[in-house]
């Protein structure tokens, strides 16, 4: 299905991103590779099998320098596929945050995702075919303790896709929402803290959690299936959303009584 199909992938550099890129690239896709480390992107394009790879570097929350570095690339080079991946995480309570990290949040787990679709979006209706993929998490179905920041862009990407979804049904263009439950990333060590430092260590939940190539692997299946949504994951943190739908009490009370790091 993704042989010769040009797929562009934010968050590349590393963890699920990185785990998508191999795969995809391993069914014969052309991949557009975009995260804001060079030098970790090139490296991965030159182990990729295939040729035709690109990398695009962007700093995701910097929109104004990204979006024309984007534009330029993607002019030449349209692509089939948008998979929404870069994301940055929160450890830190309400009480304590600055208002700058979560302008932070929102920028690149919210706005980047509408941006770069609204970018490819255009020639995905007119060729009457193409995905839109985002990697939301199941913080946006869920709220917990210290990601109010993460989990309130989550929810407005999740509700973006929802409409978006909408507004192409029936024009060939499909809509898949993921929601990763732990996954051993490093998205808590570079999770923000309340100053917007990188907590710079490490969860329990992340270290138990799936491997990469596991959760890319359900979401490629995703992808080929046509699904709306994906929720992926072990225990608790795929349990929980499931849960919220019968039982949004019980959720409730168990997220408020869970001790979260």
């Amino acid at each position: 299905m993704f042989k010769g199909k040009r797929i562009w992938i934010t968050g590349a550099s590393s963890g699920i991103g990185q785990a998508l890129a191999e795969q995809l690239a391993a069914q014969g896709a052309l991949l557009v590779l975009s995260a804001r480390r060079r030098a970790q992107l090139q490296q991965l394009a030159e182990s990729l099998p295939g040729q035709g790879h690109q990398v695009l570097p962007l700093d995701l929350a910097d929109l104004d320098d990204a979006l024309p570095k984007a534009r330029a690339v993607l002019a030449d080079h349209p692509v089939d596929i948008l998979i929404n991946n870069a994301g940055i995480s929160q450890r830190s309570r309400v009480q304590d945050t600055d208002l700058a990290v979560y302008r932070r949040l929102m920028e690149v787990d919210y706005f980047a995702v509408v941006a770069l679709t609204q970018l490819v979006l255009p020639t995905l209706l007119a060729k009457g075919q193409g995905q839109v993929v985002t990697v939301a998490s199941v913080a946006g179905k869920v709220g917990s303790k210290l990601r109010s920041g993460y989990s309130g862009a989550k929810f407005a990407a999740v509700g973006f896709m929802d409409c978006l979804r909408a507004e192409v049904a029936g024009q060939g263009v499909g809509c898949l929402t993921v929601f990763p439950g732990y996954v051993q990333t490093d998205i808590a060590k570079a999770a923000l803290t309340a100053t917007g430092q990188a907590q710079d260590h490490s969860d329990p939940g992340v270290d138990g959690g799936i491997s990469p190539g596991q959760c890319a692997q359900a979401i490629v299946q995703a992808m080929a299936k046509g699904k709306d949504e994906l929720i992926v994951g072990r225990g608790i943190s795929v349990l929980a959303p499931r849960l919220q739908r019968f039982f949004p009490g019980l959720v409730r009370k168990m997220v408020a009584r869970s001790q979260y790091t």
